[in-house]
């Protein structure tokens, strides 16, 4: 066998290999025979059908097979020969077709680039802790009574938190919404459902009033004849409902599971939903926070342009509905961050090769029966997942990539950012 590599990018290889023809029509004999002995044809007795019928049935389709199993097999000595690391099944290129007692193909792919020292002990990182208070869990414990909540009508005015159900035309310009009519709509007052100018409207109404009001109607308004215009606004009320909330009993502990309806039991319960979607924010930001510092470290790293473009039209994916591919432009767009991303990456696996971390099984245990827990039957996503090595493989990933920040956060130059529950898991109001 022959073997040469050309580099036709700074990550891209030419690989060209040639095995002896002789080598390929060996195999497809041995195979044509092996298959007189076993294959039923009509008019022949098992074992005994001709070669020569053999090769005029299925002469092209072995001959096929033997080539890319050849292929295959050839490819893997001359990669492990040159030790080179490509990134992903390569193109390849051949006739098939034996010349000067030989057959060639060639096999083009990306390779992993060669990765530089990395200076974890230079990166500043900033990990963030929290723990769960007891005024986090009354907060979750009233979101749930929020979830649980009735309404019942009322004869008087709307205040904050009442639903309020009103029929209204507005007028801006020369546009009116809806063209004949009224529109229906509901708010519960103070809630965010409609906008703040609205709300401001609606309260001190009760059913059957009938005014109009001037309304500005905001940018992302979702009619774009409205948004961002002032407005003239017809109103009527339908009807005024107040909420009726829970009380926190043990009948309403035994809705979430707690039989025995004991309240004392319900917020521990409470509280280890809360630390367990708390450990994994936190481990959440400290991956991004790992991640972002090794890219920003190295940005003129060499990455696979293939696994750029896989990343970039991951991320453009989210953007679009499920089922449906990205528009090239909204792949492009992505690109930039893509590649620090798949910088990110690449340098945490080559973190974890270097330090020869292995992957900490209790840990996975541990995860996989954290996501098992949120879910009715637990023992059944655990069997799920250790059935599915697709499943496993991809929680095992998640777990080495903790433990690679965790190592990279205790090696660099660390600082404690001290945070609230809230401040962790929504950061958009901090």
């Amino acid at each position: 066998m022959q073997v040469s590599v050309e580099n036709i990018g700074s990550l891209e290889r030419k690989l060209t290999v040639k095995f002896p023809a002789e080598r390929f029509e060996t195999q497809v004999s041995a195979r044509i025979a092996e298959m007189g002995r076993t294959v039923r044809l009509k008019g022949f007795r098992p074992g005994k059908v001709p070669a020569t019928v053999i090769k005029q049935r299925f002469g092209e389709q072995v001959r096929g097979e033997v080539l890319s199993d050849l292929i295959g097999s050839t490819l893997r000595e001359a990669v492990e020969q040159e030790k080179l690391q490509p990134i992903a099944n390569p193109a390849i290129n051949t006739t098939g077709k034996p010349e000067n007692g030989e057959i060639a193909y060639t096999a083009t792919f990306e390779i992993m680039p060669e990765f530089p020292e990395v200076d974890v002990a230079a990166l500043e990182i900033h990990r963030a802790v929290a723990e769960v208070t007891d005024a986090d869990i009354d907060k979750m414990l009233e979101t749930l009574r929020q979830q649980r909540r009735s309404f019942d009508e009322v004869e008087r005015a709307s205040i904050e938190t009442d639903f309020v159900m009103f029929e209204y035309s507005a007028i801006a310009g020369d546009y009116r919404f809806p063209a004949e009519g009224l529109e229906r709509a509901g708010s519960v007052l103070g809630s965010g459902t409609l906008f703040a100018a609205l709300d401001e409207a609606l309260k001190g109404r009760q059913a059957g009033d009938k005014f109009e009001a001037e309304i500005v109607f905001p940018e992302d308004f979702r009619n774009e004849q409205l948004a961002g215009k002032p407005a003239q606004v017809q109103f009527e009320i339908v009807k005024v409902q107040e909420q009726k909330l829970p009380e926190i009993d043990s009948e309403f502990a035994k809705l979430f599971g707690i039989e025995d309806g004991d309240l004392e039991t319900f917020r521990k319960e409470v509280r280890a939903n809360l630390e367990r979607e708390l450990k994994a924010a936190l481990m959440a930001r400290l991956k991004s926070e790992v991640a972002e510092k090794l890219a920003d470290a190295h940005p003129g790293l060499d990455v696979p342009n293939l696994m750029v473009q896989s990343e970039a039209r991951n991320m453009a994916s989210g953007s679009v509905p499920q089922g449906q591919q990205p528009p090239p432009q909204l792949i492009e767009a992505a690109m930039p961050m893509a590649r620090k991303r798949v910088i990110a990456g690449l340098l945490m696996g080559e973190i974890a090769r270097k330090q020869d971390l292995k992957i900490d099984r209790k840990r996975v245990a541990e995860q996989l029966a954290a996501i098992a827990s949120t879910y009715e039957e637990p023992e059944q996503v655990i069997e799920l997942y250790n059935g599915d090595p697709q499943l496993m493989s991809g929680l095992q990933n998640r777990v080495i990539e903790d433990q690679v920040a965790e190592w990279v956060a205790e090696h660099a130059n660390t600082t404690q950012q001290d945070l609230s529950f809230d401040d962790v898991m929504r950061p958009a109001n901090a």
